[in-house]
């Protein structure tokens, strides 16, 4: 039976991953003040402007306007509006319980060194190369058939379509994958393009959740995560699940391990907590799965969140449920 997968990759200059980073800028400048503050921020952008709204509790005010500019522009109209939390959510976080109910889902594999499925890790790597060159908005798409690449789209603001296509054809052929001769490489496919970013198009906070996942063929819990302090379990149990995957892997040396975990609103501990070893389920155990629990265990209360925002929460080593 032949099989295909496809991934996309946006670079960190698309706009809904400007968005992204922004809410995760903005999270990262009041945890590096106050690392109790609770903070869910969302961005709009688009044609020159920018909206910052959400909730915030903390005890510091840091300087938002710089951030936004620093990773937008400074010919960007800025309007901010956030109030506090809801007394009525935080009256269950107040007590370590999850803030709100969801389900969240981890997943490792043994296909690749980064234990994501192989177009994800491909699609990404593509895109990397290409705005290292060009950093600029960018997608970047590949199809396998049988583990062999038969398919590959880029399109890259401010890419010369023939530079462009000896770009890819030059991480083709060093990618490590196999390149099916004849197969079609799209570049700029409508042409080459130099509107891009907020220029060209509207952006929004957790609108590329696949992307920030594990591809299109790993189901989602559905949460975002960016702008999102790690009380919220939609991010900190999506990392948690994630490392949970990755120790169930590597300690019963399998070939794939999903991991879900699931909450209700005001309580610690999760309705679900199992794990899918190669088909066969099993209840997690030795985790502490609380909220509190979680944000100790992987040291979550620091500003390091911009630089998830940029190519996807999982795969890189310096993440710190990755280890």
């Amino acid at each position: 039976m032949t099989i295909y997968r496809t991934a996309e990759s946006v670079s960190p200059k698309h706009p809904d991953k400007l968005c992204d980073q922004i809410s995760d800028a903005i999270l990262d400048a009041y945890l590096t003040e106050d690392a109790d503050a609770r903070v869910a921020v969302e961005t709009v952008g688009g044609h020159g402007r920018v909206f910052i709204t959400g909730e915030v509790t903390s005890s510091v005010h840091p300087e938002l306007e710089s951030i936004v500019h620093r990773l937008a522009g400074d010919e960007i109209d800025l309007e901010i509006h956030l109030v506090k939390q809801s007394p009525e959510i935080a009256r269950g976080v107040d007590t370590g319980g999850a803030g709100d109910q969801g389900i969240m889902v981890g997943y490792a594999c043994s296909e690749t060194p980064e234990h994501l499925p192989l177009e994800v890790v491909l699609s990404r790597s593509l895109n990397q190369f290409i705005f290292e060159k060009w950093p600029f908005d960018g997608k970047t798409q590949v199809t396998l058939r049988d583990g062999e690449i038969v398919a590959i789209v880029a399109s890259f603001q401010n890419s010369p379509h023939d530079e462009l296509e000896a770009a890819v054809r030059t991480w083709a052929e060093a990618c490590g994958t196999p390149f099916v001769a004849g197969s079609p490489i799209h570049v700029n496919p409508t042409g080459d393009w130099f509107q891009g970013g907020f220029d060209a198009d509207a952006g929004l906070t957790g609108r590329k959740l696949v992307v920030d996942n594990y591809g299109p063929r790993i189901p989602i819990g559905g949460g975002c995560f960016s702008g999102k302090d790690p009380s919220k379990v939609d991010r900190s149990a999506a990392y948690m699940a994630r490392k949970i995957a990755l120790d169930y892997l590597r300690d019963r040396k399998a070939q794939e391990v999903f991991c879900h975990l699931a909450y209700a609103i005001g309580y610690d501990q999760p309705l679900e907590a199992s794990v899918m070893i190669d088909g066969v389920e099993e209840t997690v155990e030795g985790y502490d799965l609380s909220p509190n629990g979680i944000i100790h265990s992987l040291d979550l209360q620091r500003p390091i969140y911009e630089q998830t925002a940029r190519y996807g929460h999982f795969g890189h080593d310096d993440f710190p449920w990755e280890a």
